[in-house]
């Protein structure tokens, strides 16, 4: 099994960002629409790889903190006065880049859902660069609110350091749908004109978790 290192990730060495202002939905970069739109070609695909290639109730180990909703996202902006939707997109990367390694660690070298998971990962990355480049420097450097840091600094503690009561099982199949709902909650705009668009912030979407995905799955 593969380990991937963390260091390949554009991100995971920058501070999170927090700006001082009033609560307000950050428009996402057109550059960004592109290659999300490209990762959402690729998830629309997960049943058939993350379920049909796995036993039946098969799951993983993952940190509580990785099992990311978007009734998640919601809490934080009601805990948090004036969070910036910047900093909940840098948290959905610093989720799911943990999410992708702990699915592709899994995996032998010749399992069936490797390629397309580490094809996955590699679509994951091209969109976090451009997520980068798109910001300022400086915005990864500000302060994170300490909700937010709090939920960071479990995201990257060293494993062995975890206590065992934040560790939770889930399949991968659950674990790339949250990777789906929230990246269309927290990007929104690059989906707007997608046929039976569906908002994943919505409490009535997160509660009865049982809609379509606006992009059908193979």
């Amino acid at each position: 099994m593969v380990q991937l290192s963390t260091s390949v990730y554009l991100l995971g060495g920058l501070l999170g960002l927090f700006l001082l202002s009033p609560i307000r939905v950050a428009p996402t970069p057109a550059s960004m629409c592109t290659p999300l739109k490209t990762l959402n070609d690729s998830l629309s695909h997960r049943r058939r790889y993350m379920k049909h290639n796995f036993p039946i109730n098969y799951t993983i180990r993952v940190h509580r903190k990785e099992v990311f909703k978007p009734s998640n996202i919601n809490s934080m902006r009601l805990q948090v006065e004036g969070l910036d939707e910047l900093v909940l997109q840098r948290l959905w990367f610093q989720v799911n880049q943990g999410v992708l390694k702990k699915i592709i660690r899994v995996m032998p070298e010749r399992h069936p859902s490797r390629p397309y998971t580490t094809e996955l990962e590699r679509r994951f990355r091209d969109v976090e660069g451009v997520f980068v480049q798109s910001h300022p420097a400086e915005l990864f450097q500000q302060e994170l609110p300490e909700t937010i840091q709090e939920t960071w600094d479990h995201l990257t503690e060293e494993s062995d350091r975890v206590p065992e009561s934040s560790w939770r099982l889930a399949s991968p199949k659950s674990l790339l749908d949250n990777f789906c709902h929230t990246m269309h909650c927290l990007f929104s705009e690059c989906f707007a004109s997608t046929e039976a668009k569906q908002d994943y912030c919505a409490v009535s979407s997160w509660r009865k978790g049982r809609k379509k995905d606006s992009h059908p799955e193979s």
